[in-house]
């Protein structure tokens, strides 16, 4: 497929952090902590069978406060591309 999807993308080379996440243009704040809820939820489930996936739960809900801080003043509330879909 010519589009990987993010999921796909976490596992490859191209490895993105919550903090990355949390300041990326391609997603609004909504889509940001929807993802990054997602990505608690799989960290959160990874570190009970005893894998290391590289960032903490704790580094997530500091993306997400960071993100949610964003919005409260306007900051990534759409994304770079809006009105092109």
């Amino acid at each position: 497929m010519v589009f990987d999807s993010l999921r796909s993308r976490m596992g490859g080379q191209d490895n993105l952090t919550p903090e990355q996440i949390a300041h990326h243009t391609l997603f609004t704040a909504k889509e940001k902590i929807d993802l990054l809820h997602q990505l608690k939820a799989e960290v959160s489930s990874a570190n009970a069978n005893g894998t290391d996936v590289g960032f903490s739960a704790d580094e997530i809900d500091t993306a997400i406060a960071e993100v949610r801080r964003g919005s409260e003043n306007n900051v990534g509330a759409d994304t770079v591309l809006k009105g092109d879909f």
